[in-house]
């Protein structure tokens, strides 16, 4: 048997001087050398995995890269790939081919070899890829058609009027309960933002949104409509009676240690009541500016606003494009136990340790406007206004700005200059906005290329030109990638978002701009003048950086 430095050495993993630092540092920690090398950075987990399964005879599988074929992964029920960390990737001349992170697990093997009924063939892989591939292929889908049939025989024979009443039970194994926990999880597991609960005439859909897109995940017998409704709205704490109006509502679940909050909204429709539920986990409001994809210069520029005082900050963009997130990363850089940071928002989307948050309540004559007045006598030294919405809120947060309050907030114009045409619009004093308003920003959320499956291109002159894409006709096109899909990235060739931005600091000009009643369009021709980088452009500059398609800021970016 070859000795793990002489196979690290033949497939070039390591040079000769790389292992002769790791056997001294072996010598000094009682570590095996493979160990020793990863945890220097010297050599990967998947390089060292694999000179380990060629040391004792076997194949290594890289599984993100692996067209694993899911009628060998049905062969095997997934609690017994989760009981013994193994998945069946394909067959091949009537073996199960079995990926293992320990080849030496005979009892696997033998479990295995009696479900499939025919021979196995392990071959090894790396743990961490392993559990990941389980958690995505030995999805819920199955055990969500199970409950969802046993739950339909037990309404079955129920009276129709009886059906809303099934969600609330609170037996952990009953079918409703379950169905409607994996449900969650999936999503979760899934990375999706959004849940969708859609009544149909013959049947119940369900889709995630995943990666700004939705996808269709399962259809449920109509059936079982009621009760799994009735369920969300318990958990949700949403008056369970009134099915004629919306309602909002939350909840929270654990999700391997962490919580995560959800917030539901009901709507009626003709076939019932659709349920969207929008996943909030904390670990969002927890970001740092510098992972929200900002260019340098762009960073700079907003970081040079956020860091005063007193003034007012937007963030401006459609539904969805991460409007919040980017005002929670600021309240993050802002945030200090010497300063008061108070909030309104409506709802309040994650809570946060050591700020104060104001959830309005319209009903109870908690507006935005009144609630923002009422802060204001709370001596805060930063103010998150959830959106500007009116005349009354804009007039409030622009005099709070003024008055030595720095003011964050949201509005929906579609670039950063129309920002102030907007508020004159909204009946604020030109003058006024010109000296509150310290920086807009706007953006937009575009899917980031996977890593594991992008391709290198050199698009035509006719696609560049059709583009507009910054290039002069006559030079080589540059080198760009697209999307190509693989198992990492469930076949879309994306995996994740990135935020595309347009900052623009309201300087001397832009305040004469705001005076004089000029155009947004003038504004933006003074704001690309003095360095403000188009939201356009900042595409094409993650697009060149390889993290994006040309397609993808197309898509995003009028």
């Amino acid at each position: 048997m070859k000795h793990l430095g002489e196979i690290l050495l033949d497939e070039g993993y390591v040079t000769a001087a790389d292992l002769g630092v790791a056997l001294t540092e072996q010598a000094e920690r009682g570590q095996s050398l493979g160990r020793v090398l990863v945890e220097l950075g010297m050599l990967t987990e998947a390089q060292l995995v694999s000179a380990l399964a060629q040391q004792v005879g076997m194949n290594f599988v890289e599984l993100s890269d692996y067209p694993v074929d899911r009628a060998a992964v049905s062969l095997v029920a997934a609690a017994v790939c989760r009981r013994h960390t193994v998945l069946p990737i394909g067959i091949e001349n009537g073996s199960l081919i079995l990926a293992m992170a320990d080849p030496g697990n005979v009892v696997a093997v033998d479990d295995v070899r009696t479900l499939a009924h025919m021979p196995v063939k392990p071959v090894v892989a790396v743990h961490a890829d392993l559990l990941a591939a389980i958690e995505r292929y030995c999805r819920a889908d199955e055990e969500m058609d199970d409950l969802a049939s046993a739950f339909e025989e037990s309404v079955a024979a129920a009276p129709e009027n009886d059906l809303s009443k099934m969600g609330e039970v609170v037996e952990d194994d009953a079918p409703i309960v379950r169905f409607v926990n994996v449900l969650i999880t999936q999503a979760i597991q899934d990375r999706a933002s959004d849940i969708h609960i859609e009544p149909a005439e013959l049947d119940l859909r369900v889709r995630y949104r995943i990666d700004g897109v939705l996808h269709e995940v399962q259809r449920a017998p109509k059936q079982i409509q009621a009760g799994v409704i009735s369920r969300l709205k318990i958990m949700s704490d949403i008056d369970i009676a009134e099915r004629r109006k919306p309602q909002d509502g939350r909840m929270s679940v654990n999700h391997h240690g962490r919580k995560i909050d959800l917030r539901v909204a009901t709507l009626p429709t003709v076939w019932g009541e659709k349920v969207v539920m929008r996943i909030l986990d904390n670990s969002t409001a927890t970001l740092d500016l510098r992972e929200l994809s900002f260019l340098d210069r762009n960073l700079e520029t907003y970081r040079a606003s956020y860091t005063k005082p007193y003034g007012m900050l937007l963030v401006t963009g459609p539904t969805g494009s991460g409007k919040s997130t980017t005002l929670y990363a600021t309240l993050n850089a802002v945030s200090r136990p010497e300063i008061n940071v108070i909030t309104v928002e409506d709802p309040v989307e994650y809570r946060l340790a050591g700020i104060n948050q104001v959830q309005v309540n319209p009903k109870a004559g908690l507006t935005f406007a009144s609630a923002l007045r009422s802060i204001l006598r709370s001596d805060p030294d930063v103010v998150l206004l959830g959106e500007v919405r009116d005349h009354e809120t804009a007039q409030i947060s622009i005099e709070a700005a003024l008055t030595g309050h720095l003011v964050l907030s949201t509005l929906h114009t579609n670039d950063a200059p129309s920002a102030v045409t907007r508020l004159i619009e909204m009946g604020i004093e030109p003058f006024l906005v010109g000296s509150a308003l310290d920086c807009v920003v706007a953006q937009r959320l575009a899917r980031r290329l996977c890593e594991k499956c992008k391709e290198p291109y050199r698009p035509t002159e006719v696609e560049l030109v059709a583009a507009r894409f910054p290039w002069t006709p006559g030079d080589e096109p540059p080198l760009l990638h697209r999307p190509a899909g693989c198992t990492a990235c469930s076949h879309t060739g994306y995996h994740g978002r990135m935020g595309i931005h347009e900052v623009m600091r309201v300087t001397e000009e832009i305040e004469r701009h705001a005076v004089s009643h000029s155009s947004s369009a003038d504004i933006a021709t003074t704001a690309r003048a003095q360095g403000m980088i188009p939201l356009r452009d900042d595409g094409w500059a993650k697009v060149i950086a390889g993290q994006t398609s040309v397609e993808e800021i197309l898509r995003v970016v009028s």
